[in-house]
């Protein structure tokens, strides 16, 4: 494969916003009360979400609920050019807000349709509009914007490996977890603010395009693209996704796709891609890698139907994508609403740990990076579950298997132990320990409670939280509740603590 392409060419220098009027304050009578002059302030909002590990990432002030998408990706430049329209409600008098977008350059911002002023500091776009939003208003903010999205690289949170807006040999492809979704398009980049997502993506002819959601039509066209002189045969793909999806679970995949939809047994819609390099590779079994990612997928789908409850998007599947970074393959398998992303053939396991996050993760969500295991720790208890299930090693052997295999005190350079499941701090958040420690704990939980009250508590988290973001003291609020039992000691010394505790 050819090396990671680079931008040829610079973007046009985007024009300059015309300078607007400030929004007066409603003027306030001499007999009103000094609160009514409070409620009718203006203030702008936070410029943060209050996440203890990213302080800067997400924003106050509104909540989104809606992003329409719509973007032109050139594979030979790297080049995306688009508009984001985001509709949202404010939850304060806002007099200016915030989104957050790493890189690119923004050429236009309105508000309501009407042209606001922007400025950029960081990875914050700030935008002023021409009147103050009153609280508990909708509006629609629409930015005008292109440039090479950037790949993140080297960052501590996930070992280095590059992740965001990955350059593909033949076009792109998105893992975001967990700030990377700013890297390609403007958003309230946090967890905590779910919205529903439509996008509309055009491509050179000769590429698909696959992104979260169902496929909503496929057109033939052509289109002037930023950086060529003149109009290309293009095809724009629009997809819909109608469940609630955090920023870093939205995912655009661009280039040669071999697909394969229907449904699950259990009658849940399926959509496959895979990179047709990939495909020539060899699968488990011997079978054809496009029907290895369909059948697993299905078969897993269904069994977390019938242990957790019902699917909670418009369609399961998998994106199989030859991504690689200075022409290495990289070693993605990534959760995204849907459909999760892998760069190359995967274990079953892990299929099955990619599909339990769309319960636990993506529907029942974090409600800061903090609570990280209630993702990661739940997803590999289910594959361990699924080992067993597939007449492996059990999942009480695995868990212990894996408690004799972590040395106490820890090894130099090798954090587990010591890493805080329920607090593991933000560069080690993906810290083995919040995986398969935290797969223990459950283990040892289902032990402690018996089978019975265990999976009862693992569907009546999801029954109450879906599409909600969670805590850990509600989770283990609601443990003791379907348990009937005092699992303060347990918690404490399981998630609440380092070390290495007796095997229960």
């Amino acid at each position: 494969m050819s090396p990671l392409r680079t931008s040829r060419h610079r973007l046009r220098t985007p024009g300059r916003a015309l300078p607007l009027a400030v929004a007066a304050v409603a003027a306030v009578t001499l007999a009103a009360p000094a609160d009514a002059a409070v409620q009718h302030r203006f203030t702008p909002g936070a410029p943060g979400a209050g996440d203890p590990y990213f302080p800067h990432l997400g924003n106050g002030g509104y909540d989104v609920q809606h992003y329409n998408l719509k973007l032109a990706y050139d594979p030979d430049y790297d080049q995306l050019d688009g508009t984001a329209r985001i509709t949202a409600r404010a939850t304060q008098n806002l007099s200016a807000f915030n989104l957050d977008l790493n890189g690119m350059d923004v050429e236009k911002v309105t508000v309501d349709g009407h042209k606001a002023r922007f400025k950029r500091r960081g990875t914050e776009l700030t935008i002023t509009p021409r009147k103050g939003l009153r609280k508990g208003r909708h509006f629609t903010v629409a930015v005008t914007y292109g440039g090479v999205p950037k790949t993140i690289v080297g960052s501590p949170i996930v070992f280095g490996s590059p992740y965001g807006f990955l350059h593909t040999p033949d076009g792109a492809y998105v893992g975001a977890e967990p700030d990377g979704a700013s890297t390609w398009f403007p958003a309230n980049d946090h967890p905590s603010d779910k919205a529903r997502y439509d996008f509309s993506l055009t491509v050179p002819k000769g590429l698909g395009a696959v992104a979260n959601g169902v496929l909503v039509s496929r057109k033939a066209g052509k289109t002037t693209l930023s950086r060529r002189r003149s109009a290309t045969d293009t095809v724009t793909y629009d997809w819909h996704e109608s469940g609630l999806m955090a920023s870093y679970l939205a995912t655009i995949d661009i280039g040669k796709w071999d697909v394969k939809t229907g449904r699950t047994a259990g009658g849940v819609p399926m959509y496959v891609a895979i990179d047709p390099e990939v495909r020539k590779l060899s699968a488990p079994g011997g079978v054809d890698p496009l029907d290895y990612y369909y059948d697993t997928t299905a078969k897993s789908t269904d069994l977390w139907v019938k242990l957790f409850g019902a699917y909670p998007f418009n369609t399961a599947g998998a994106i199989v994508d030859d991504a690689r970074f200075n022409d290495q393959p990289l070693g993605f398998s990534l959760e995204t609403n849907g459909k999760p992303v892998y760069s190359a053939i995967r274990p079953d396991r892990t299929i099955a740990h990619e599909m339990a996050h769309q319960w636990w993760g993506n529907s029942v969500a974090p409600k800061t990076w903090q609570q990280i295991w209630l993702n990661e720790s739940f997803a590999r208890w289910s594959n361990w579950y699924w080992t067993e299930l597939q007449g492996g090693t059990s999942v009480a052997a695995q868990a212990r298997a894996t408690y004799n295999a972590k040395p106490f005190p820890d090894p130099a350079g090798a954090p587990y132990w010591s890493v805080v499941i329920a607090d593991p701090k933000r560069d080690t958040m993906f810290n083995d320990r919040v995986y398969s420690g935290g797969g223990m704990v459950l283990q040892f939980l289902r032990e402690k409670i018996g089978d019975e009250k265990f999976f009862a508590l693992l569907r009546a988290w999801y029954a109450q939280n879906r599409d909600k973001n969670v805590t850990t003291e509600q989770f283990t609020a609601l443990a003791e509740k379907v348990s009937g039992q005092d699992l303060d000691a347990f918690f404490r010394t399981w998630i609440y603590s380092p070390g290495k505790p007796p095997l229960p």
